[in-house]
């Protein structure tokens, strides 16, 4: 029997988080040891030897991936929060949401201009969390080598949104649809 795929490990919830919707589900592919390692080097592979010094983590699965690849790349992990979260002097940055706008905050000491950032998180759907990570980023000085997802949703635009930002994208699997 062959392996299972990273995507053969990610479970689909219909109707969640309301009916229509297929939601595709990491917590599953995360409590496989072979997955969760085989999705941490496959999201590092691409930028080892790369002079990567910060990896942002977007709140909240971007924390879990980011920590491991900030790790296997030997760089530093910054994390992405919501409004209210981060404890120092903060920047900043307003995204939309399918149900409102959202608010995330980024240390204003957290990425140093000219420093080399990977931004990663678990999916990416309407590309709007990115963009607002992206954003922070690039307030900071900082130069974005790409940004890196699990899961690409490509029917929802993400990846063209980020694109047209300049940004490079890496996704280790999609999902046709919602």
């Amino acid at each position: 029997m062959s392996q299972p795929t990273i995507r053969d490990l990610i479970r689909t919830i219909p109707d969640f988080p309301k009916p229509g919707i297929l939601f595709r589900d990491v917590t599953t592919l995360l409590a496989d040891a072979d997955g969760l390692a085989m999705t941490i080097e496959q999201m590092s592979q691409p930028y080892l030897n790369t002079g990567i010094d910060r990896v942002i983590g977007l709140e909240a699965r971007g924390f879990i991936l980011g920590g491991a690849v900030a790790h296997r790349l030997g760089a530093g992990f910054v994390p992405v929060r919501k409004a209210g979260k981060l404890p120092g002097r903060v920047i900043a940055q307003s995204y939309s949401l399918e149900y409102g706008e959202a608010v995330f905050e980024l240390h204003e000491d957290a990425v140093q201009s000219g420093e080399r950032v990977l931004i990663v998180d678990d999916l990416l759907a309407t590309g709007g969390t990115a963009t607002a990570g992206a954003r922070l980023v690039r307030q900071l000085g900082g130069h974005i080598v790409a940004c890196t997802f699990i899961v690409d949703l490509p029917d929802l635009g993400g990846r063209t949104r980020l694109e047209a930002m300049g940004l490079t994208v890496q996704t280790l699997c999609a999902f046709e649809g919602d």
